[in-house]
């Protein structure tokens, strides 16, 4: 077996050793949500900082699906697959705000639907580092993974569209609070366009160069989508 840097050369044969599919279980858990809303199409919570959307690679449990499967059952959509069921759309761990879980396929598709034609509206709040002085503005560049490190993305010439609109609440000494509304719903985008224009999401430690002058643990970035 050679490195991850092992460049292949003329000659060599190359192996790919395949692993065997494991069967997924994801187990009900009761873990406290706060419900703002719930039908028999949808479910409309207010997700916690912290909490994990789905389970994944280093998150196998504790995340916000086992706790609706512990409310909805197994009233849940399946498009989303196995263990991403109800998940119409998702937030960063770190990031507060109202999720839309749907109860069934049909809700799912009408609510996806709905996101990709921009029908809903998505509206942050974040406190960001330096005073911006323009009251209102749009950033447009396009984000895309970042070449240099496969966990962060980048503005790139060659991403994909992504829109942020922003307009300032209040300004403090070395710091504004923003309202941001965004067209676009790219990986990490407010995180990467704030960081772009000079002014990082203030406890943001992958786009803000490390400074981090409070001590925030967490993104002050919360969602609430209408």
């Amino acid at each position: 077996m050679q490195k991850p840097s092992y460049k292949v050369a003329l000659g060599d044969e190359v192996i790919i050793q395949k692993d065997e599919p494991k069967e997924v279980s994801i187990e009900a858990e009761d873990i406290p949500l706060d419900v703002l809303y719930e039908d028999n199409d949808i479910i409309v919570v207010n997700k916690p900082k912290g909490l994990v959307v789905h389970p994944a690679n280093g998150n196998p449990d504790g995340t916000l699906v086992n706790a609706i499967m512990n409310i909805a059952k197994d009233s849940l959509s399946g498009i989303g697959g196995e263990i991403r069921p109800g998940i119409v759309h998702r937030l960063d761990k770190d990031t507060s705000g109202v999720l839309i879980v749907a109860k069934n396929d049909k809700a799912h598709i009408d609510i996806s639907n709905q996101i990709k034609n921009r029908e809903t509206s998505k509206i942050y709040i974040a406190l960001v580092r330096g005073v911006i002085n323009e009251n209102e503005a749009t950033i447009n560049m396009p984000i895309a993974r970042d070449l240099k490190d496969r966990k962060k993305m980048a503005v790139s010439k060659n991403g994909k569209e992504a829109i942020t609109h922003f307009k300032v609440l209040k300004r403090y000494e070395g710091f504004t609070l923003l309202e941001i509304k965004i067209d676009t719903g790219r990986t990490h985008q407010i995180r990467v366009h704030m960081a772009e224009i000079k002014h990082p999401v203030v406890g943001d430690m992958v786009y803000s160069n490390g400074k981090n002058p409070f001590g925030v643990v967490r993104s002050n970035a919360s969602c609430k989508e209408y």
